[in-house]
């Protein structure tokens, strides 16, 4: 069964939730999918958010290809189109607005998750990108943003804290028709419409990771 994108809001897959939490290259794993936070009483003062983390020394910029990384990894050059394009992709689904700080960005090309023999689904460009908001400290997080030849889109989100591509911590949002309010959820920024689920591993009865074997070693080391 072949994903489905809703690129208003974020890219969807035919998956529902799983809880489960399973390792899926380095990093460490979060307990659960998180759920909605409750509305805050507009009462008393809002503590600062803290400043993210930065590396102690600038992050790699080039990949080597392997069985779990076809083709290999790169970093695009700040300024071009291959830069540009997956933030721009991050501002129209989230609406955050202001300069941005890149801390790490990943691009690579693989095959749809499942695989497929459809041609226009052999060679998908994804985007890792790890961001704040210089106005909006309390906009960090982790991004993962696809190109297909039909259009774009916002796929997961994890909290900036995490590392890796780890289960359950990078979450996407099936879109629902009949939920369109946005919610703000637990370690991530912004405010998300739809249901969340298990990106990594895919719903339950599904079990379509979000990324294919091919490029899931990728996000190794970040």
């Amino acid at each position: 069964m072949t994903r489905l994108i809703i690129f208003q809001c974020c890219l969807t897959l035919l998956a529902l939730v799983a809880p489960a939490c399973v390792r899926h290259g380095d990093g460490t794993p979060t307990e659960a999918i998180p759920s909605p936070l409750p509305a805050s009483p507009k009462t008393g003062s809002t503590p600062p958010p803290t400043p993210p983390a930065l590396p102690p020394t600038p992050p790699p910029t080039i990949g080597p290809s392997s069985p779990t990384c076809a083709g290999g990894w790169s970093t695009p050059a700040n300024g071009s189109s291959l830069w540009g394009t997956p933030l721009a992709v991050i501002r129209k689904a989230t609406g955050v607005g202001g300069p941005l700080e890149v801390v790490d960005m990943r691009t690579f090309v693989g095959p749809e998750s499942p695989p497929s023999t459809k041609n226009y689904l052999m060679d998908i460009r994804r985007w890792y990108v790890k961001l704040y908001a210089k106005d909006d400290l309390a906009f960090q997080g982790r991004f993962l943003v696809e190109d297909r030849r039909f259009g774009r889109g916002l796929a997961a989100v994890a909290p900036y804290d995490t590392s890796g591509f780890v289960s359950p911590d990078w979450v996407g949002f099936q879109y629902d028709a009949e939920q369109p309010k946005a919610f703000s959820y637990r370690g991530l920024p912004g405010s998300w419409t739809g249901i969340a689920y298990d990106f990594v591993n895919g719903g339950r009865g599904l079990t379509i990771p979000g990324l294919p074997a091919q490029s899931d070693g990728c996000l190794d080391g970040t």
